[in-house]
């Protein structure tokens, strides 16, 4: 493989890497709040979310046939978001590609103004020995061809009270009923959020009005988009150390070099 092949690999794999890391489902745009009385018990959910302030993640992505990983690790969103997850690929043709170059698994760091993906010792020897890439939500937001049309918006909300605001705004949220979800009482609520695509998004809350697991559904180009996450812990302690500058390569220089 070329450098510049390497590059414009490394480039187009940790973007598609980067937006399945975040709520892949949601919506960019800010949802508007329908203000409909029957929907209060979602309002003391999204306060009482919005409240705690950070919590333990487990989620499941599947990204039609390019992409599927799962992701631990804990979110923080009281002074934007901030967090580290460890991401494991487990299958589709980016995976394949992640494989064969050295990489099967990533830590993603979270802080307000930047993501960070660490990538493996084989794929940093790639580009200039550095494992880290930074993206800053500005030059994401600056991406032309719309490929990161929403990407920094949409990381700002992959937290748990987002999915809450989605249903609020839905034409059609209801209470499907009560369920026991790993081991605990909650009520399931469901209902359809427009977009870009329709999604179908299903959130499950326990007696304390947090969120304990939320999926949602959308399709793609390369298929269906399906992603479900489980929340526990509640107010645990979030840390998220920016990566060493010398250890770093920044996005947009990786993509100056991918088009040289």
């Amino acid at each position: 493989m070329t450098s510049t092949t390497a590059r414009r690999t490394v480039v187009s794999i940790a973007v598609t890497a980067a937006l399945a890391c975040v709520t892949a489902c949601t919506s960019a745009d800010t949802p508007t709040d329908h203000a409909d009385p029957s929907t209060e018990p979602l309002r003391s959910v999204q306060r009482a979310t919005g409240r705690a302030g950070s919590a333990r993640v487990e989620s499941t992505t599947v990204m039609g046939r390019e992409l599927s990983l799962d992701a631990a690790g804990a979110l923080g969103w009281r002074d934007g978001l901030t967090g580290t997850l460890t991401i494991t690929y487990t299958g589709g043709t980016t995976a394949e590609t992640m494989r064969s170059l050295g990489t099967t698994a990533m830590e993603a760091r979270y802080l307000p103004d930047a993501y960070y993906a660490r990538m493996g010792d084989e794929f940093a020897d790639r580009v200039g020995g550095r494992h880290w890439i930074k993206y800053l939500y500005a030059d994401l937001e600056d991406l032309g061809g719309g490929t990161g049309a929403g990407l920094a918006e949409q990381m700002r909300n992959t937290t748990p009270h987002h999915a809450v605001k989605l249903l609020l705004a839905s034409d059609d949220v209801r209470k499907v009923g009560e369920e026991t979800v790993r081991g605990r009482r909650t009520a399931h609520w469901s209902g359809t959020v427009g977009g870009a695509t329709e999604q179908t998004v299903d959130i499950w809350v326990d007696d304390r009005d947090l969120l304990v697991k939320k999926v949602e559904r959308g399709r793609t180009e390369t298929g269906e988009l399906t992603q479900t996450a489980y929340y526990s812990d509640y107010g645990v302690a979030v840390f998220a150390e920016r990566p060493p500058a010398g250890d770093t390569a920044d996005f947009t220089e990786l993509l100056k070099g991918a088009t040289r």
